[in-house]
């Protein structure tokens, strides 16, 4: 993929505000600037001046002043693309910004395409497909441990630790393929043991960043919480309070919720997407009985399960709400379930001890009152690993490195087997190409145009 040609694109968000910025790219950036401005001292050529220096002047066409801008000059290839770059800050009005933008288009750039600035970048060398992609995870990113994962990545982090298997791997490949020259000779240039000890490394760095995908994922999209329970327990007060604001209709009248209700809340910097489901209950009601099964599918997608029971029930009818969870547990047996006894307010200190001896683990709370919310905070806190965070370890959280991780591994436990079993070099050097390809389509070393416009048509059209 070859682009001779000047893009320009607003950088910033599209809308009014105090200021706005269009950035132009290209062999042309430059000159295309330098022909539309005019600078408020010394009459200076852009074309001549420094790379990362800033000019003060006015954007102007035939004698008529747009904008007094400020314009920032990057020349090749020290800029964000590699190429020559320009970039206009003008005051936020859409007029302006559109009336910039198509007299730039008129002496001859075109609108970038979205993502072409980054997809210039990595074509350029000036980062690699993993780094580009956390561009726009950096942009995307909404909470604390989003946005360290993906600067992580964005620095290169997760670049560095493939790209050193993959040489690493393509030493001991250039041996085993020397090897096959001199197959007549009947000689190893690659010792056996160190390449065995290598594959095992290397499948144990790969196992351990597989597995972090499971965390990673979750971190990046948010953790889908369902809060789940009879009608009438306090699901709706519950999800108020979390989220600290009325998001759900409250009502004594049970099965007031008929449908899902989400909202989103960041705790220690991780984001959490909570769920208030219907209640679940017989009922002949027929719109309510669609909330009931949009509550099992909600409780299928969610990570983390709040089982919710009213706690001034559980007194009178202890042995059906016993059921009523045990069911769930059942249904679904390895989601994490925390069992939560709502309306402890109305209880007294010998009924809650009656009520904590029922269970092997409760959390008790009064969603009405405040009583023990931030304690629940804590425990879905637990839930989420995120010592690899705190260590600084790589975290996988992307699902297109996810499943090249995934075939690497499994071309890389065929070379273990092959080792194992005294495979022949022909046949070994086959897994590992197929091992190194995948490595490959990491970092960007391979790929097709048609996965680099999958990937580049998700970001912003100014990035």
């Amino acid at each position: 993929m070859i682009y001779n040609d000047t893009i320009v694109a607003l950088a910033t968000a599209s809308g009014a505000g105090a200021v706005a910025i269009i950035r132009l790219s290209g062999k042309d950036a430059i000159a295309i600037a330098d022909g539309c401005f005019e600078s408020v001292k010394n009459n200076k050529s852009l074309v001549k001046q420094n790379t990362h220096t800033i000019h003060l002047g006015h954007i102007v066409e035939d004698k008529r002043t747009l904008d007094q801008v400020l314009v920032s000059v990057f020349k090749n290839p020290n800029s964000y693309t590699g190429e020559d770059v320009v970039e206009v800050s003008c005051h936020g009005s859409i007029y302006i910004q559109q009336e910039i933008i198509q007299l730039f288009l008129r002496k001859g750039c075109r609108m970038a395409n979205p993502g072409e600035f980054t997809l210039r970048a990595f074509l350029n060398g000036k980062l690699d497909l993993s780094q580009a992609e956390a561009v726009a995870d950096v942009i995307a990113s909404d909470n604390e441990a989003s946005h360290q994962i993906a600067m992580q990545q964005m620095r290169g982090g997760f670049s560095s630790e493939i790209a050193k298997l993959r040489e690493e791997l393509m030493n001991f490949a250039s041996l085993i393929e020397l090897e096959l020259d001199f197959a007549e000779e009947d000689v190893e240039f690659a010792d056996r043991s160190q390449f065995k000890a290598l594959v095992t490394r290397i499948s144990f760095v790969l196992k351990r960043l597989i597995d972090s995908f499971a965390v990673g994922n979750v971190i990046k999209n948010g953790i889908p919480v369902a809060i789940v329970g009879e009608p009438n327990v306090g699901k709706s007060t519950l999800l108020n309070a979390l989220l600290n604001e009325e998001r759900a209709i409250v009502s004594d009248i049970a099965g007031t919720t008929r449908d899902t209700i989400e909202d989103e809340l960041v705790i220690e910097g991780i984001g959490f997407r909570f769920i208030d489901t219907a209640g679940i209950r017989d009922t002949k009601d027929v719109v309510e009985s669609i909330g009931i099964k949009k509550t099992f599918e909600k409780i299928e997608q969610a990570q983390v399960v709040v089982l919710l029971f009213s706690a001034e029930e559980f007194k009178e009818e202890s042995q059906r709400l016993k059921v009523e969870i045990e069911k769930i547990k059942n249904r679904f047996p390895l989601k994490p379930m925390l069992i939560i006894a709502n309306k402890i307010d109305k209880l007294n200190d010998a009924e809650k001890l009656v009520l904590t001896s029922q269970f092997e683990s409760i959390h008790m709370l009064s969603a009405k009152t405040g009583i023990g919310v931030d304690t629940l905070k804590e425990k879905l806190i637990g839930f989420v690993n995120t010592g690899a965070l705190r260590n600084n370890e790589t975290i996988v959280t992307n699902t297109r490195h996810y499943d090249s991780l995934l075939k690497a591994s499994e071309e890389i436990e065929k070379v273990k087997h092959g080792l194992e079993t005294g495979l022949s070099g022909d046949l070994l050097a086959i897994d590992i190409r197929q091992a190194l390809y995948h490595f490959g389509e990491i970092t960007g070393e391979i790929t097709s145009d048609d996965l680099l416009g999958n990937i580049f048509a998700n970001f912003c059209i100014g990035k």
